[in-house]
């Protein structure tokens, strides 16, 4: 069998192994020590936010970023439908119910108009998903939650790198407060992990105190003149990220712009090499932003049966897998809402290998695999 092309892999060498064992050597291992003090520090100059709090993943940001905005049980935020249902999830821990707005069927963006159809008396806040790393539309987004005063947060799990109209996602104009991932599918990576960032001192003064039992940080207290003794008198966590994921992380941060430059270069050679098919759609990325292609996922044609293709790249030994999912057909939420679009996206995505260390050859026999499989399964299902 060839060699396997997996669907993705985090791009690690030399200066992310010397990074853990410096922290391994320093004896300080554990959550909230230095080396997360730096990496938070450098991630908020990143993204031109004033705060950074390291977490052990997105969805435990999204959680202290709703609870920062009081949501409780009686609540309801709109939710984008197309996502990792992680989204929602975030929504339902706060005791609150998410509203699933529908999808932009090009793009897989939440479209504004379908969520000012879902604000109503309960409605407190509103979560935008940057799909597969695309920033949503943040100005009609802003413009909706302004109007109906709404909180607005940016989900970025898959966004580190991108930008919109040149603001990189992150950045305090276009939410109040957003939560990223450092998951190994990510164009940066720890393994496991997440960054929440806002330029909101009390959001901020709530996630940092939250996610560490309700309590300042051991690296505060050590740092102390005195011996100072927690009093835990708010309900907090235990979201901290760990120093050696924090480490490797800051590494990551710094090889950012380059891991996003190898990925798009992957994107423009199979939009070369995909494109003017009738068998699929390409992604679309809007000229207005910066895409960091966490995923580039095709939609494929209504005759083509997505699951078919996927099991015969498989069996190539090619990576593949759906795109997201849509959320409001999962039965954990019981919801009567109704979303076509990504009910679509979700019935015909199928994402391909995406990563920073694909090679020209292996986008070529990506492509031709893709193209090859997608018009056999045609051919088959038409004799």
């Amino acid at each position: 069998m060839a060699d396997q092309i997996p669907l993705g892999r985090p791009s690690t060498g030399d200066e992310e192994i010397d990074a853990v064992r410096a922290v391994l050597e320093s004896g300080w291992l554990a959550g909230q020590g230095p080396a997360t003090r730096a990496f938070e520090s450098a991630f908020a100059h990143e993204v031109g936010a004033a705060y950074a709090h390291a977490v052990t993943n997105c969805t435990a940001g999204l959680h202290l970023a709703l609870l920062s905005k009081g949501v409780g049980p009686g609540d309801e935020v709109i939710v984008a439908d197309y996502s990792y249902p992680a989204t929602a999830h975030a929504v339902q821990f706060c005791g609150a119910t998410p509203r699933f707005a529908d999808v932009n069927p090009d793009t897989g963006l939440i479209d504004t108009g379908a969520a000012a159809a879902l604000v109503g008396e309960r409605t407190v806040g509103l979560i935008a998903v940057d799909g597969f790393g695309q920033p949503a539309d943040y100005d009609e987004l802003n413009t909706l939650s302004r109007a109906k005063a709404l909180f607005l947060v940016e989900d970025a799990a898959c966004s580190a790198g991108a930008s919109y109209k040149g603001k990189p996602t992150g950045d305090p104009t276009l939410a109040d407060v957003a939560a990223f991932s450092l998951h190994g599918r990510k164009g940066i990576t720890s393994g496991e992990g997440g960054v929440v960032t806002t330029s909101d001192g009390e959001v901020s003064s709530f996630v940092g105190s939250r996610l560490c039992f309700g309590v300042e940080s051991a690296l505060d207290r050590a740092e102390s003149d005195a011996l100072p003794v927690p009093v835990f008198a708010d309900l907090g966590w235990n979201y901290k990220l760990s120093d050696i994921a924090s480490a490797l992380a800051h590494v990551q941060l710094r090889r950012l712009h380059e891991l996003v430059e190898r990925r798009s270069h992957v994107a423009a050679k199979y939009d070369e090499l995909l494109g003017g098919s009738d068998l699929f759609e390409l992604p679309v990325a809007l000229p207005d932003r910066v895409h960091p292609w966490q995923s580039y996922v095709l939609k494929m044609a209504p005759g083509v049966d997505r699951g078919r293709v996927a099991m015969s790249l498989r069996a190539e030994g090619i990576g593949c897998n759906i795109g997201t999912f849509a959320c409001h057909v999962q039965p954990v939420y019981a919801t009567s809402d109704v979303c076509p679009a990504s009910a679509d996206l979700f019935a015909r995505h199928l994402a391909i290998p995406m990563h920073a260390e694909l090679t020209e050859s292996d986008v070529e026999r990506v492509a031709e695999a893709v193209h090859r499989t997608a018009q056999l399964d045609l051919v088959t299902r038409r004799t």
